[in-house]
């Protein structure tokens, strides 16, 4: 069976599942839950894309998460980029995303300047460094910075409790000389210490490691393993964990296809073979959407009914930069992004503008400076209903943690 939805419609019930229509998330990690994760590049973007989804604003809510209570996690993720997410979910996504390995090819390594051997090292190394070191005792204490924004630990005990003194997190110039001592090799410091990170990804893809609590201002480093509560002795089989994924991706950014859920979290590299694995085995659960533009997606079968009970959507909502509004659709989708509208949407490097959303679709970019939002639009947008959602987001910008 196939059923005929129009865009105007889905982009309508997307809003309303991500909580941006009634502003009615619960919480930080509920949020993140519901969006498959909040992309944290820059973390001033994710406090306000929480804010502008909570029913009741909290600016200390992801920090409390993070390093309180332990019920978000930061790490490198989806496309490799910085996310938060709930920290009883982080296995899932390690176990699906540890199927792609690219830094056992010799292009990546090549282009890391690196060999094989030395990021087997590596590999190796960062998990005994993290559970043996006690270098950074003095990060288990909070953070003076005015930022809550991350905390970890190390200490490979997967009964941990909240209650339980996690273990240290170091830095990654202390993570770095930990590496040098156990691996004996000192070119592994000038690899480790350039660029954002890259050799320190797959250890994240691999769930040995996570952000810590900020240190002094610095970012720090521990093991999920000794830091999250519950963490398994290992992670779970990613073909189960796959269709659990692909079903939470399309319970919030669906309809969509399997190219569209490899975009978003592979960035369209995924093997073929295991993506199809994963959505055969959720076939059972879905059904064919055909869109009003002649594409053919898939959704949740248990949610056609609310999808076909929308109604288009004639709201006007400002979303920060890097939301997952955005992020988890194609940039070529241009019943969402008008393709006159993307080059200044998706910009260079990677960066996403902040957008303002009229009847579901990007009709412009906004940008906030010394405390006075300026707007660029590309369609015509009600006045009323855009200074009512200028209105919104002004205090959450004054509430808002400066970035780390």
């Amino acid at each position: 069976m196939t059923i005929q939805l129009t865009w105007p419609k889905i982009l309508a019930w997307r809003l309303r599942r991500q909580f941006v229509s009634a502003a009615d998330g619960s919480d930080a990690v509920a949020i993140a839950r519901r969006l498959c994760g909040v992309q944290t590049q820059v973390a001033s973007s994710a406090q306000l894309a929480v804010a502008v989804r909570s029913a009741r604003p909290d600016p200390g809510g992801i920090g409390r998460a993070l390093w309180e209570e332990r019920t978000l996690v930061k790490t490198w993720i989806m496309r490799g980029t910085l996310h938060l997410l709930p920290a009883d979910e982080l296995a899932d996504y390690c176990a699906v995303l540890a199927t792609l390995r690219t830094w056992e090819k010799g292009s990546w390594q090549r282009g890391h300047g690196v060999t094989a051997a030395e990021i087997a090292a590596i590999i190796e190394a960062v998990p005994e460094a993290l559970r043996t070191s006690r270098a950074a005792s003095p990060a288990l204490t909070r953070d003076a910075s005015p930022d809550p924004a991350l905390t970890p630990d190390a200490s490979p005990d997967p009964a941990l409790t909240p209650d339980a003194s996690p273990s240290p997190a170091l830095t990654r110039e202390e993570l770095v000389e930990a590496v040098v001592e156990v691996t004996g090799d000192e070119h592994l410091r000038a690899a480790l210490t350039s660029g954002w990170g890259a050799l320190l990804k797959p250890l994240a893809r691999l769930g040995e490691l996570c952000y810590g609590p900020p240190r002094d201002g610095r970012v720090t480093f521990t093991a999920p393993r000794g830091w999250l509560p519950g963490w398994p002795s290992e992670l779970p089989p990613y073909e189960e964990a796959g269709v659990r994924l692909a079903r939470a991706f399309l319970g919030a950014h669906g309809p969509a296809t399997p190219e569209m859920f490899d975009t978003w979290l592979f960035g369209g590299v995924a093997r073929k073979a295991v993506l199809k694995g994963w959505f055969r085995d959720l076939a059972p659960e879905l059904t064919e959407v055909e869109t009003d533009d002649g594409h053919t997606l898939l959704a949740l079968t248990e949610q056609l009914d609310e999808l076909a009970a929308t109604e288009p959507s004639e709201e006007v909502h400002l979303l920060p930069g890097f939301d997952q509004y955005i992020l988890a659709a194609p940039r070529t989708l241009t019943p969402l992004l008008p393709a006159a509208a993307k080059p200044k949407v998706s910009r260079q490097a990677g960066w996403i503008s902040p957008v303002i959303v009229h009847r579901g679709r990007v009709a412009g970019v906004w940008e906030a400076k010394n405390g006075r939002i300026t707007t660029d639009l590309f369609e015509p947008v009600p006045e009323s209903l855009l200074d009512d959602a200028l209105s919104r987001v002004r205090p959450l910008l004054t509430t808002t943690p400066p970035e780390n």
